[in-house]
């Protein structure tokens, strides 16, 4: 009887010690799948971003000068046009050097006029020396011509001829010297109007920059559109290039989208993309990328076509999906919660059963978003388990409920 209760106990212990261990059980409903397919399979990358203004629907309004805000007229978010006023300054010393310039232009120009009166008064008395020359002249080269007759007659004697020669030619000489003096003269009048008129000219340039430094203490919206920004309060100073307003234009806008540095050196100009502003989806294609890295992210900006959505305005928080290129005929399957591209990850593939899966090694090649391209360990039609798995990182098979 002893010896056959122990031939007993021996055989179930050895019958327990043959059972496989209980497969580790997974909730059906904790877990999502994909089935693998075959077929064209779009690369995108997806990042998120904001609005912001195109550069050539943007004004930064700058300080020209030294000055102080003592009013603000218009107030952000309100509609402006070119000549809207958004704020005015005061700069009493501003106010002081357009005076002193009005004044310098001024004495400038009276000093031109005066100038120009004078040289014209020695250029006529000038000209007066000149034609008493002639006149000289002329009755000179007369006597000359009678003396020679009257010599030739021998009524003269030929000393008294000689002299009225000599006066004759001393006058032609006389005459030539003063017609080039009047031609120096008169160069010399054009180069001293033309100094004088130089100094009326910077007078003039003078005046007009403190003009306009003095217009742009009321200042302006420049461009018809949204006052956006106004950074600057009632008492405050402000020095020249800072910025004192900001106008866009809300109908044209950009999307500046942040992508992750390993998912965008692929990106290239030109490529189409998607901006999604949770009021609407906008196309649009990529126009710019940063060649800087920041933060482990790439810019990248992306051009909107057609109109903007209801409610769409600058710094509008953004998701932006970009299509990199287009697989044609490839196995691809949901992208796992876990794996980088061109690798090889380990997935759960479900059994014929449906109710067990088995761990098997998957190389993967190029992803997307939502996707990735399977290069071998998979069939067309297999469904694989693409949850968060590591739980499991110890088993090769589990139950499913």
């Amino acid at each position: 009887m002893i010896l056959s209760l122990a031939a007993l106990s021996g055989a179930a212990i050895y019958g327990v010690s043959r059972l496989r261990p209980a497969l580790p059980s997974v909730e059906r409903s904790a877990i999502w799948t994909d089935t693998v397919k075959r077929g064209p399979m779009i690369r995108q990358v997806r990042g998120i971003g904001t609005l912001v203004p195109r550069e050539d629907r943007l004004r930064l309004i700058p300080a020209e000068t030294d000055g102080t805000v003592v009013r603000i007229d218009i107030l952000p978010g309100a509609k402006v046009e070119p000549d809207s006023v958004v704020m005015e300054l005061t700069d009493p010393q501003l106010e002081q050097e357009l005076v002193d310039a009005q004044l310098q232009l001024k004495a400038a120009t009276v000093e031109y006029r005066n100038l120009g009166a004078k040289l014209q008064s020695d250029l006529m008395t000038e000209r007066a020396g000149q034609a008493t020359v002639n006149t000289d002249n002329q009755q000179a080269q007369k006597q000359a011509q009678t003396d020679k007759a009257l010599y030739q007659l021998g009524v003269i004697s030929g000393l008294t001829y000689d002299a009225s020669q000599g006066k004759a030619d001393e006058y032609l000489t006389r005459t030539d010297i003063e017609r080039q003096r009047l031609d120096v003269n008169k160069n010399a009048i054009v180069t001293q109007l033309e100094v004088q008129q130089t100094k009326v000219e910077q007078a003039k340039t003078l005046l007009g920059l403190k003009q306009r430094q003095t217009d742009a203490l009321r200042v302006r919206a420049g461009i018809r559109g949204v006052l956006v920004d106004l950074p600057h309060q009632v008492g405050e100073h402000v020095t020249p290039g800072t910025t004192l307003a900001k106008v866009v234009q809300p109908d044209q806008l950009k999307a500046s989208l942040k992508i992750a540095e390993t998912q965008a050196r692929d990106i290239q100009i030109g490529q189409s993309a998607e901006v999604d502003t949770h009021n609407g989806v906008i196309s649009g294609s990529v126009v710019r990328i940063d060649p800087a890295v920041q933060n482990g992210t790439v810019t990248v900006d992306v051009q909107l076509a057609g109109p903007l959505p209801q409610g769409a305005r600058p710094d509008l928080s953004v998701d932006g999906t970009i299509d990199l290129d287009l697989l044609q005929n490839v196995l691809y399957v949901g992208r796992p919660a876990f794996g980088n591209e061109s690798s090889t990850i380990s997935l759960f593939k479900l059994d014929n059963n449906g109710s067990t899966a088995t761990r098997v090694p998957v190389k993967v090649g190029r992803s997307s978003v939502n996707t990735i391209q399977v290069l071998s360990g998979l069939n067309e039609g297999d469904t694989v388990i693409l949850s968060d798995m590591s739980r499991w990182d110890a088993a090769n098979h589990i139950q499913l409920q």
